[in-house]
């Protein structure tokens, strides 16, 4: 296992790390069987491990407090806060009232007195980004958490959020989490730049691109919309629509380059956020042990140039070829009201 600074913190981590969004309701139930999965990953030499509050409603972060009795001082624990916990208002969000509510509930989850790594899981429109780094610079005063970051940030928040930062003499984001994989590379037109410029940590997520880089879904097998991620989003598995099928062409060919590099597809595709500069660790989120070990084997890949040239001809830099799952969307565009005048004014101007 490699290790890598994180950013500029002075923290160590290793270059890929324990994703548990899988932990929990949402894929893997037995508490155990997650168990042996973060200890699994701490005997492969991985001491970075990644939840969050909203991973099946507190429950992954459980598994895992229970998971890092006994060691968490060799763990480099990071979660996050922003999505609604529970029923009710004022139960989300980056203001200040929810931050401390929230990351009181993470710590006492997580069975531990500090996190150290603290994660804006999602923009807020609706919350001043002063509000949030200045709840999150007290709290790490206060040695509740000992860094703090974000994910899924645009290259504009990020810059937004460190000429605050400097305007207001508050501490900086440090760290960036963003969707990143062969099929989504839209990142690397201006965030993963932009992280570089500020000297953030950045620890990428969806390598797998939703399980299109699993191999399970192929150009001309039929792909049951039924059960598991297709029953949830067919939308991004239907071979019909042009977006899909797009993606299927493109997963062949990049079955041929892992077939002639000797790795199953999905090791190729762990193994390929690694090569930018700007990337510090690739979270692996298994629902099995099995999962897990076959992932673990690309971290023994080594891309040279001409396998990435390869890549680059099937997906070209900073092409996305579906939308990055989950990754936030600015209200300016969901909102109609936002983009739109209201009419009795077009009547007027008409």
């Amino acid at each position: 296992m490699r290790y890598r600074p994180l950013g500029r913190t002075g923290i160590e981590v290793s270059s890929y790390c324990l994703g548990t969004m899988m932990f929990g309701a949402v894929g893997n139930g037995d508490h155990d069987d997650c168990v042996r999965i973060v200890h699994a990953a701490l005997d492969a030499g991985i001491n970075f491990v990644d939840t969050a509050d909203m991973y099946s409603q507190g429950e992954s972060e459980t598994i895992v407090g229970k998971a890092l009795r006994g060691r968490r001082d060799d763990v480099v624990l990071a979660t996050k806060v922003h999505f609604p916990m529970g029923e009710g208002r004022n139960r989300g969000g980056n203001s200040r009232r929810w931050i401390i509510r929230a990351v009181e509930d993470s710590l006492r989850r997580l069975g531990t007195d500090w996190i150290d790594l603290y994660q804006v899981h999602r923009p807020d429109p609706t919350t001043d980004i002063e509000e949030t780094l200045g709840v999150l610079g007290d709290l790490q005063r206060q040695g509740k958490i000992r860094t703090f970051g974000c994910s899924s940030f645009p290259a504009e928040e990020i810059a937004e959020s460190h000429h605050v930062a400097e305007r207001r003499a508050l501490p900086r984001m440090r760290t960036e989490q963003p969707p990143y994989s062969l099929l989504a590379r839209g990142v690397e037109r201006s965030v993963l730049p932009t992280c570089s410029r500020y000297g953030m940590g950045v620890l990428t997520w969806g390598p797998l691109a939703s399980g299109f880089l699993t191999g399970k879904y192929r150009e001309g097998r039929a792909i049951d919309l039924s059960s598991g991620r297709p029953a949830i989003t067919p939308w991004r598995f239907d071979p019909e629509l042009p977006e899909n099928a797009a993606k299927l062409a493109a997963v062949e060919r990049l079955v041929q380059v892992a077939d002639d590099l000797g790795c199953t597809l999905p090791q190729l595709a762990v193994a390929f956020p690694l090569v930018h500069p700007a990337v510090t660790s690739v979270i692996l989120g298994p629902r099995t042990t099995e999962q897990f070990e076959g992932l673990l084997k690309g971290a023994e890949l080594t891309l040279d140039d001409a396998v990435l040239d390869r890549i680059d001809e099937i997906v070209p830099p900073g092409t996305d070829m579906y939308r990055t799952d989950s990754a936030w969307v600015p209200p300016s565009l969901t909102d109609p009201a936002l983009r739109r005048r209201p009419v009795g004014e077009r009547t007027a101007a008409a």
